[in-house]
């Protein structure tokens, strides 16, 4: 369980969150007045049925999509009525995101892979490659920094893409299937990984998974049925 210091303070508040979608059969609504307060250092997992909505929940918390009705706040910030410029530098500045496929770009090495949000935030390059170099000795790969993806394991290629989502210290981390494109050893060694970033109390998680090894290490497990979020009690 994370130390809880310093939880006070709301990173995302979501209130009454829909979603629908048109299809050629008619509307067909995925989520349906989901409510969801994340604090500071949370580690939360969301958990359901493939096809239940998870993606498109995170995907509306990380302004990469909007929802139909209700609200999202990331801190002080709506992220519903902003323009696209707005939410792209939100998203540079307060956020990070892992996914299921890492994702990293195939010509640059691991230390330039996380290098570049640094970049794309304003940072001096000197100063980026400092804080990449830090970031890829936390997530155990001092040793790779100069690999490129084609030359890292599935394992370390993801390690690099949590590197990366942690560059610009993010307010959150929403996290897709994270391990889902891994075996159960490598995809243990990551859950690891999550749990101990966690675990320091300056970034907040949000994984959404079908992995029971992850979500047992959440301290906050929701499930997404029929539209809403359910909290669970953690078994850990």
């Amino acid at each position: 369980m994370s130390n809880r210091q310093g939880r006070d303070s709301v990173v995302l508040a979501a209130q009454r969150v829909a979603r629908t979608f048109r299809t050629a059969r008619g509307p067909l609504t995925v989520l349906n007045g989901v409510d969801l307060t994340l604090s500071r250092g949370d580690f939360a997992c969301i958990v359901g049925a493939s096809g239940v909505g998870k993606s498109t929940l995170l995907h509306i918390l990380g302004g990469l999509d909007r929802p139909t009705e209700g609200t999202v706040q990331l801190g002080a910030e709506s992220l519903v009525d902003r323009s696209e410029t707005d939410l792209a530098r939100l998203r540079v500045e307060k956020l990070g995101f892992v996914f299921q496929f890492h994702y990293l770009l195939e010509d640059f090495t691991a230390r330039e892979n996380v290098m570049v949000p640094l970049i794309l935030a304003g940072q001096d390059r000197r100063e980026a490659g400092e804080r990449a170099e830090g970031l890829l000795q936390e997530v155990g790969l001092a040793e790779r920094m100069t690999h490129r993806p084609r030359e890292l394991s599935g394992g370390e290629q993801q390690r690099v893409a949590v590197a990366r989502a942690l560059a610009n210290e993010p307010e959150l981390v929403l996290a897709d299937e994270p391990t889902g494109n891994l075996d159960t050893a490598t995809a243990a060694t990551v859950h690891e990984l999550l749990e101990g970033l966690a675990e320091n109390g300056r970034t907040t998680f949000l994984v959404a998974t079908h992995n029971r090894d992850l979500a047992d290490r959440c301290q906050r497990r929701l499930t997404l049925s029929e539209g809403k979020l359910h909290e669970e009690t953690a078994t850990n």
